[in-house]
């Protein structure tokens, strides 16, 4: 495994849509694997293959939850419940925080890296993470929905 560069705002790979994956193989478990180890020394809890500048349709997620490791090839959200309106940050957007509107629960399909149906529902952080990394595949960054941006210094402050 190897980690990867995270692309940063301006990077034109974030502003694409990305193709789907439709051969999976060594070339795409090794991004699988390369993706999640990438997140994990960036302390990040999703990434999204546009964010190492890779223009396929694939994310890692690993909110510290009973769901563990989360790998979706192709992943579409096909239900959503309800409403949620959290922080987030990215690390494609270091040193910038926004409230988004988020759905509460969604249900997702997608594959798995050997290209098997499956299908994940998630609530609270998980559903954040899993709309967030999606938007990611359709070119969509955190801070296009965000309606309110802050600064670490605004952030810090807000703490106080």
């Amino acid at each position: 495994m190897a980690k990867r560069i995270i692309a940063k705002k301006g990077d034109d790979s974030l502003k694409k849509n990305c193709r789907e994956v439709t051969v999976f193989d060594d070339k795409l478990w090794t991004l699988l694997d390369d993706m999640y180890e990438t997140m994990q020394e960036a302390s990040g809890v999703g990434l999204a293959a546009p964010q190492v500048s890779v223009l396929r349709r694939v994310v890692v997620i690993d909110v510290g939850d009973e769901h563990g490791k989360i790998e979706l090839v192709n992943p579409v959200v096909v239900s959503m419940k309800g409403k949620q309106h959290e922080l987030e940050g990215c690390l494609s957007v270091p040193d910038l925080w926004g409230y988004v509107e988020r759905p509460a629960k969604v249900k997702v399909k997608a594959q798995d890296r050997y290209g098997k149906p499956i299908e994940i529902e998630g609530t609270e952080l998980l559903a954040v993470a899993l709309c967030h990394e999606i938007d990611h595949l359709n070119g969509i960054l955190f801070v296009d929905k965000a309606d309110k941006l802050m600064t670490r210094e605004q952030m810090e402050q807000m703490r106080e």
